[in-house]
């Protein structure tokens, strides 16, 4: 016994518990202050997110010898009616202060309008305001299209006036993020607060495990800002806000575990060290081996073409493994170090009985235990019945218009432009070749269908050549993040790269909504099967058996197959949304597959332990009924942690945060509570093959056999 409690007592010892603490006090005193700056360290500019091999990235780069790299925004007026004189006059007024902006990188110089939609009796008018960018990237914009709005103002009296075009969705999408931190930590922190109230029924002992899980994220976010920084990590928006609600989810897991066993050993131990000994090192691997299955399946995404989901990898991994740390190592010794009474009112004494041994778990274990082929079958049906839904799902990309859950000025702005001009004006193609062969390519994308042919031209005060490349701009007849544009960008390449010596390439803002489908098309091919590698092998390692670890990854894929399912019968017919990101599926399979699987090492590795002492069958029951509160509590703090993303004004974060939440509570009520030990009840001993253990009596109790059994081994 000594030797197995030897490595715990490094953390929950008489002496250890204390150092453990000051050792977390001095972290925090180093990182607290670093971890407050990982929002300056985020990069959101488009190239963070693109890879660095698409075409449209490539354009970028190129651009940037021509002219500083600038993104447009559009004002728009409008009046149905027509414009009146007034009307006139004040849009010249405006234009002419516009002109003489400089705050916040805006180019007023390079200001190009007003350009009316018709030439007699004008409706609308449009005014394009270059806004450069630089180091700070994504930061400016905002301000500067609030210096855009304190000039044109919010229109009045019939004037619609709206900005949008790149500037003014930009604009809208960094008022969604700014505070996505703040807002998160909040949220999540409820659900956290909410569960462990209802789980542990104890106010005093939910401090101790949201003290670790602060302590975490911060110490997360401070190596996280170091590494962007000083090792060129990128982080965005997108991943620090997965990472916060990460961090909760997953150390909030690892923390119910971890008491759920503490309790039992109180029960048996005088001696508190004692106990939590013991629990550290019957639970401690299959905190271990859950943690290293998230850690690994999040690093894949290194696999990424995308840069944004390739640098989430990291972001995520180590926000994980900083959790794993703290719940293994701070959040013993603070349990330790405030004794039983932390778990006031309902104190585990001495020698109190377990209330698992005759609770509902236990009796839905025999239950299963008299027909499981019958409960699994039906199960398994069930499941791939609601994958069904499957084909309501439209992963194809998310226009600008649909990707905020409500409707901001840049998207009406939109909407207003697209009646009176090209709907693809304020976002054009961007398009580069060698001078010698420019003129054919002009021709050669005036003639493409979807380009306005009056629309190519020179950009103000760009170059007109640099070592031998020239750039132009063309704006298409539909807008610019649509699909009818996307098939226009493929229409322009095709004849571009079809002028011989022009070296010709295609970016703008359409080009890069196109090349980021197609790389996380490849992400999702690529990826998805290297997680399921990699859950696989743990799972052999952890069980040393190989029938388990492919059972359980057949219920992980079934049980993702059906949240994707019901998820999208749910965007479809209950949320109206339009459509899901291309990386809506990939996001979800990692999230669930990693953090799902979960809940079945901390039943399989019980259930295990108890089919060494008591046979597979028996320890089937036994492991549910000692497992199936503690899971049944985190896979609801897992499930409201990522809902909290439901709080963000995004589509895509809303998605994400519903279809994992769906997912993980499939995961904690049916895979882990019904189909897993059914499957494991049915094949019995051989689940274990090719361990000794595959080789026990295999023959099948009778249900009152296995009910006693499971009593014997309580006592």
């Amino acid at each position: 016994m000594n030797e197995k409690r030897g490595v715990a007592h490094l953390v929950c010892g008489r002496r250890a518990k204390w150092l453990v603490l000051v050792l977390w006090l001095v972290a925090l005193f180093l990182t607290a202050p670093l971890a407050q700056k990982l929002t300056d360290a985020q990069d959101n500019d488009a190239a963070s997110w693109l890879p660095g091999s698409a075409e449209s990235t490539q354009v970028l780069q190129i651009s940037e010898d021509f002219r500083p790299e600038q993104i447009p925004a559009a004002v728009v007026y409008a009046r149905e009616g027509g414009l009146t004189t007034q009307d006139r006059a004040q849009i010249t007024e405006d234009t002419a202060q516009l002109k003489q902006l400089t705050d916040h990188g805006i180019r007023g110089a390079e200001t190009r309008g007003p350009v009316y939609d018709r030439p007699t009796d004008p409706r609308a008018a449009q005014i394009l305001v270059p806004i450069t960018m630089d180091e700070k990237g994504w930061e400016r914009i905002a301000p500067a299209v609030d210096s855009i709005r304190d000039i044109v103002g919010e229109g009045g009296g019939g004037l619609a006036v709206h900005i949008t075009g790149p500037g003014g969705t930009s604009a809208d999408f960094s008022e969604a993020f700014e505070g996505i931190d703040s807002t998160l930590l909040v949220s999540a922190m409820g659900v956290v607060i909410v569960m462990l109230l209802l789980t542990y029924r104890s106010p005093t002992l939910i401090l101790v495990p949201l003290l670790s899980v602060i302590a975490a994220l911060f110490t997360a976010q401070a190596l996280i800002y170091l590494l962007a920084e000083h090792a060129g990590l990128t982080v965005n928006g997108q991943s620090a806000g997965i990472l916060t609600v990460l961090v909760f989810g997953a150390g909030t897991d690892y923390a119910l575990l971890l008491v759920a066993r503490y309790r039992e050993e109180l029960r048996r131990h005088e001696d508190r060290h004692e106990a939590m000994a013991l629990a550290l090192h019957r639970a401690g691997p299959a905190v271990l081996a859950s943690g290293v299955t998230v850690v690994l399946s999040m690093l894949m995404l290194l696999a990424a073409e995308m840069n944004s989901t390739s640098g989430l990898g990291p972001v995520a991994a180590i926000g994980v493994a900083v959790a794993l740390l703290a719940m293994t190592t701070l959040f013993p010794a603070l349990l330790v170090i405030f004794g039983r009474w932390i778990f006031w009112p309902v104190i585990p004494h001495f020698g109190a009985p377990d209330p698992t041994e005759r609770g509902v778990w236990a009796r839905l274990g025999r239950r299963m235990a008299r027909r499981p082929r019958r409960v699994w079958g039906v199960t398994a049906l069930v499941l791939a019945v609601c994958s069904l839904g499957l084909i309501q799902l439209r992963a194809e990309g998310i226009s600008n218009a649909d990707a905020f859950t409500g409707k901001p000025d840049s998207i009406v702005g939109q909407e207003v432009s697209a009646r009176y001009f090209p709907a693809g004006s304020g976002d054009p193609l961007v398009i580069v070749s060698d001078q010698a062969q420019a003129g054919q390519v002009r021709e050669a994308v005036a003639a493409t269908r979807g380009v306005v042919p009056e629309s190519l031209g020179l950009p103000p005060n760009t170059k007109p050549s640099f070592e031998g490349k020239v750039l132009f701009e063309a704006t298409m007849s539909d807008p610019a993040d649509s699909e009818a544009a996307k098939q226009t960008v493929e229409r322009v390449r095709d004849v571009v790269h079809a002028v011989p010596d022009a070296d010709a390439q295609v970016g703008g803002g359409t080009a890069a909504l196109l090349d980021a489908d197609k790389a996380t098309t490849h992400d999702n091919l690529l990826i998805i099967p290297l997680v399921l590698v990699v859950v696989l092998l743990i799972l052999s390692l952890l069980l040393r058996a190989l029938i388990a670890p492919l059972l359980l990854v057949g219920t992980v894929i079934l049980s993702f197959a059906a949240a994707l399912g019901l998820s999208a019968l749910a965007f479809r017919h209950l949320f109206d949304y339009a459509g899901e990101s291309t990386d809506f599926p990939l996001f979800v399979f990692v999230f669930l597959v990693a953090l799902g699987i979960d809940y079945n090492i901390f039943l399989t590795t019980r259930i295990r332990e108890e089919a060494a002492r008591q046979g597979t069958r028996r320890g089937v029951v036994t492991g549910l009924a000692t497992t199936g509160a503690v899971i049944t509590s985190a896979g609801l703090v897992l499930a409201g942690t990522f809902a909290a993303l439901g709080t963000l004004p995004m589509v895509a974060f809303a998605e994400i945060g519903f279809a994992v939440a769906l997912g993980v509570l499939i995961d904690t009520f049916v895979v882990r509570s019904v189909l897993a030990p059914s499957l494991f009840l049915d094949v019995g001993p051989k689940v274990w093959w090719p361990h000794r253990l595959a080789r026990e009596d295999g023959g099948a109790p009778a249900p009152e056999s296995v009910e006693a059994g499971v009593s014997r081994s309580a006592e």
